[in-house]
């Protein structure tokens, strides 16, 4: 009994302990002021939303505010962009502050958890270059997906556990955490087990995992499984639906939909989310070019009011 209580006392102090009850909220969990019991979350917007409409950082930014969004997901691609228009990081760092925004996280792409020791090294120079802008513009956290090993099944998990602890250890220098993403078509961290697994094992008090509800589908994963995470492993959920036609095995990123506008059980992982004390940011993460057709101001609006609607219903 001893070594069982010390086990789980390891697994929580990482935050990624199974929830002890289907009601139960972790300890130090509590609700953000200004959020209710029927919405309990905090609502994000991944920039990759409007792409299309080619707009600038700063121009997200301030529509993102105007909208209603919590938090804000930028992509480190245009960051490089606004840099090399003559951008100050830290001047939008401010700006996105003063309009009542946090970053909650940003999506880079760097060789981490590859075998090979010299991309390896390549890409840990890479995410410390992301890691610093993301610190530059007062970002909390940045995505740590399986990039460069999407065509490999022979990575061995317990040695991506200890690229993954090297990763965070990198970020502690820089204050911003990554995220270990589940990447649904890719063959490496498909699914929700194996980057709870990586997470678990590299033995980082801040490791954590970036779930996403269109991965979790295109992976494989059950979406029951959330229900064995503790909440506190979870910082930011991308948030969408999808349609039941294609068929998984067809199915791409562009035909992400709204959320409520699909199949994804999204009303039940809402509650599973509440119930093992997740107080995050759902993150509104599209990429549909149907959407991209369109105003910017009006997909981000509807884009808000439906996962509010999703919340809202679910734990009415």
């Amino acid at each position: 009994m001893t070594t069982h209580l010390n086990r789980r006392d390891w697994l929580a102090a990482l935050g990624l302990g199974v929830a002890a009850a289907s009601t139960a909220t972790p300890p130090g969990v509590g609700a953000e002021p200004g959020r209710s019991a029927s919405e309990p979350f905090g609502y994000c917007l991944n920039t990759s939303t409007i792409s299309g409409q080619k707009l600038s950082i700063v121009e997200e930014v301030e529509l993102a505010a105007k909208v209603g969004y919590h938090g804000l997901e930028p992509w480190i691609r245009e960051l490089d962009a606004y840099v090399k228009g003559g951008g100050s990081l830290k001047d939008l760092g401010k700006r996105i502050a003063d309009l009542g925004l946090s970053v909650e996280s940003a999506i880079g792409f760097f060789d981490w958890i590859v075998d090979d020791d010299e991309r390896r090294k390549k890409g840990l120079e890479e995410a410390k270059r992301n890691l610093e802008i993301v610190r530059a513009i007062g970002g909390k956290r940045l995505a740590a997906p399986p990039a460069g090993a999407t065509d490999r099944t022979d990575i061995d998990l317990r040695k991506a556990a200890e690229r993954y602890r090297i990763l965070l250890e990198l970020g502690d220098e820089f204050g911003v955490v990554p995220q270990a993403e589940v990447w649904g078509f890719s063959k490496t961290l498909t699914r929700l087990g194996e980057a709870a697994q990586v997470a678990i094992d590299c033995g980082h008090p801040k490791a954590c995992i970036l779930p996403d509800a269109y991965h979790l589908y295109k992976g494989g994963s059950a979406f029951s499984g959330i229900r064995l995470l503790n909440g506190n492993a979870i910082h930011v959920f991308h948030f969408n639906d999808y349609p039941a036609s294609p068929p998984r095995s067809e199915i791409t990123d562009a035909q992400r939909v709204y959320p409520g506008d699909g199949v994804a059980p999204l009303k039940d992982l809402v509650r599973d989310l509440n119930a093992i004390g997740f107080k995050g940011m759902l993150s509104l993460e599209l990429f549909n070019r149907d959407y991209w057709k369109q105003d910017a101001a009006s997909v981000l609006k509807t884009g808000l009011e439906k996962m509010r609607a999703v919340v809202r219903s679910a734990l009415a």
